[in-house]
């Protein structure tokens, strides 16, 4: 079974999304949006640019943050 991504509103209201595996873990998680359709975006926006984004390694998360 193929990913399914899952949208829903947190307990203040946004709009946020997730990315579960055919197994039911969930891979990856989205930011929180004020609107839906803000959301749907940001779902479209992984769909169109993931599927051949690079892997880098880098030594701390918290070290690369933008």
């Amino acid at each position: 079974m193929a990913g399914t991504f899952e949208l829903y509103q947190d307990k203040a209201g946004k709009h946020r999304f997730r990315l579960k595996a055919g197994n039911g873990e969930i891979i990856a998680v989205g930011e929180a949006y004020n609107s839906k359709a803000a959301c749907e975006k940001g779902i479209q926006s992984v769909k169109n640019n993931a599927p051949t984004a690079p892997i880098k390694e880098v030594s701390s998360p918290a070290l690369h943050r933008a």
